[in-house]
């Protein structure tokens, strides 16, 4: 059996060189390759919520993949429907999102090991979304770095893009270059396999299948179509020209600017110096002059023209019609939009991007800043999330399902969701408006720090401020202390984060850990209980967080819940006899 390592190397080299496939199917019997999806899934967000079969990563062993992969051999492995639940959305509506089972995951996993191999050599450099080193922040990057003078943005949003991809032009895509119609017909069934609700069946005819591990790589598979269509035929169509020709105006003040140098007169060097200034030096209607620019992340992307408009109506013309005749989509009229981008601000993953236009701003003597991009932090943005934090009449949120845990938690909750907002605003120049946000946070925390010990929050405040020591000098946080059964301190902070600028600051999607899941596969293959050290029924016992354990006393603890304390994992090698121990203890409990 060959290691999951060669097996995937074999699929990238594929291809870079564009070899077809023609027997896929068959690594889908590799034990290696569903032990290395175990390990990249089993800790993920909702693993541990059960499909239409109850069935989670608890109890997981390798009997269990030897049984799913029987059942693929023989060709009667069949895709259960999902269970569809609701979420909210920011506009008050819900989204909806399917719940596959723990082993339509597990193989949706090793599908994906297989096509992302395969495909992520071919895919285009301006595809950045649900790729291994690549994220928003490169996106954003792309477009900072290289869109220099753009005129107009075409902002482009496919209406209900996963809900809307075609199976058949799905199926259309992969046969073109794997050639296993066992592999097909596997992907098939997973797009046709339905979901339930109250639990009535519901067939799906369309779209990504919702809450699938496959649903990422299946839509950029889909949707390199469109890179590839911007590439091929709009880029070279709309780009022309080496430079602008000099603008006359320019000239001409130019020559003045040298006349009058020569004369020795500085006060009208001075003077044209200034009106020089403010014109442009290259001509904005060279008709020979055109670039086009594009960037995508997931079924979001945006356009960079550098022409009239009426051109920018073609190019967004020419879009919706590719995106309707060949992939069966259409775009969103109400949010597919065109944008001067000197005078207005378009939106992009959450960013305001512009173009930077100051004639007053110079180094040397010449305009440094005129054409730039500008990424910001949009204001709405900032006081939308405010208001997440604050109850009625603008007092701060006191956060009832906090307020019955422990001061660690409260102060790590508030931290982690304020570092995720800056790290994922550090590309913007105006970062420094989330100091709002950072207040009213910081209010909300300390008010239901106060809930929790009914003390005014003054209290709170002098209890838990602190400082702390960053690259840009000593800054004022607050802190909590947690000392853990096994004896660690763990230590808890909300702010304390520069809210300075970072060019490299970066925000990767598929950014793995490189020993994610190898400990739990090392610790399965030696087959021996974590426990009794017995290997009669060796499985895998899974918690989904490890905060469940506190509510056990240190002191009645049993021996599973001081063990996973001790090793700080949600995972325990057990066997068979003490599984079902544990669960009959935490039943009785």
């Amino acid at each position: 059996m060959q290691s999951a390592d060669t097996v995937l190397g074999v699929l990238r080299d594929r291809g870079r060189q564009g070899l077809p496939l023609e027997r896929l199917y068959r690594q889908l019997f590799n034990e290696q390759l569903f032990l290395v999806a175990y390990g990249r899934i089993y800790a993920n967000d909702g693993a541990m919520v059960p499909g239409v079969d109850g069935a989670t990563p608890d109890g997981m062993s390798l009997d269990m993949i030897r049984s799913v992969i029987a059942l693929l051999r023989a060709e009667r492995y069949r895709f259960a429907p999902a269970r569809r639940v609701y979420i909210p959305k920011k506009n008050g509506t819900r989204r909806p999102l399917g719940l596959p089972t723990w082993t339509d995951n597990l193989v949706g996993e090793v599908v994906r090991l297989l096509l992302e191999a395969y495909y992520e050599p071919t895919f285009s450099a301006r595809s950045h979304g649900f790729r291994r080193g690549r994220g928003c922040h490169t996106a954003l990057d792309e477009i900072a770095s290289t869109w220099t003078g753009t005129t107009w943005f075409i902002e482009g949003d496919i209406a209900d893009c996963f809900g809307s991809l075609d199976h058949e032009v799905m199926l259309a895509i992969l046969a073109e270059r794997i050639h296993d119609q066992r592999f097909l017909r596997l992907i098939a069934g997973m797009l046709r396999a339905g979901y339930l609700e109250d639990w009535r069946w519901h067939a799906t005819y369309s779209g990504a299948p919702q809450g699938s591990v496959i649903s990422p790589v299946l839509s950029n598979i889909y949707l390199d179509r469109l890179d590839r269509f911007v590439e091929t035929q709009l880029i070279p169509e709309y780009t022309r020209g080496e430079v602008r020709r000099k603008n006359p105006a320019y000239g001409a003040v130019t020559a003045n600017i040298g006349y009058w140098r020569r004369k020795g007169d500085r006060d009208k060097v001075a003077a044209l110096r200034k009106i020089q200034q403010s014109m442009p030096s290259g001509d904005l209607h060279d008709p020979d002059y055109r670039r086009l620019k594009y960037c995508r992340y997931a079924d979001d992307h945006i356009l960079g023209f550098i022409g009239p408009r009426r051109e920018a109506e073609q190019i967004k013309a020419r879009l919706a019609s590719f995106l309707h005749e060949e992939l069966k989509l259409e775009l969103s009229s109400e949010k597919t939009l065109i944008t001067h981008a000197r005078t207005q601000r378009a939106r992009f993953l959450g960013y305001d991007i512009r173009t930077k236009h100051n004639d007053r701003v110079r180094h040397d003597g010449k305009r440094t800043i005129n054409g730039t991009i500008a990424l910001d932090v949009p204001p709405e943005v900032v006081n939308e999330k405010c208001r997440t934090y604050l109850r009625g009449h603008g007092k701060p949120l006191i956060r009832n399902d906090l307020v019955r845990t422990s001061d660690y938690n409260i102060v790590a909750a508030y931290g982690t969701e304020y570092r995720g907002y800056v790290q994922y605003y550090l590309l913007a120049g105006n970062i420094n408006w989330l100091n709002k946000l950072r207040y009213t946070m910081e209010q909300s925390m300390l008010s239901t720090l106060a809930a929790r010990h009914r003390r005014p929050p003054w209290l709170m405040r002098a209890r838990h401020e602190a400082t702390v020591e960053t690259p840009h000098g000593k800054r004022r946080c607050f802190e909590a202390v947690w000392h853990s059964p096994s004896g660690r301190t763990h230590h808890a902070r909300f702010g304390g984060i520069p809210l300075r600028r970072n060019k490299k600051a970066r925000l990767l999607d598929g950014h793995w850990p490189s020993r994610r899941g190898r400990q739990l596969i090392e610790r399965l293959g030696k087959g021996i209980c974590e426990l009794c050290e017995s290997t009669e029924g060796i499985t895998v016992h899974h918690i989904g967080r490890l905060i469940d354990l506190n509510r056990y006393s240190p002191k009645t603890a049993p021996a599973w819940v001081r063990a996973m304390q001790r090793q700080r994992r949600k995972t325990l090698i057990v066997c068979a006899r003490c599984h079902a121990d544990i669960h009959h203890r935490s039943n009785a409990q």
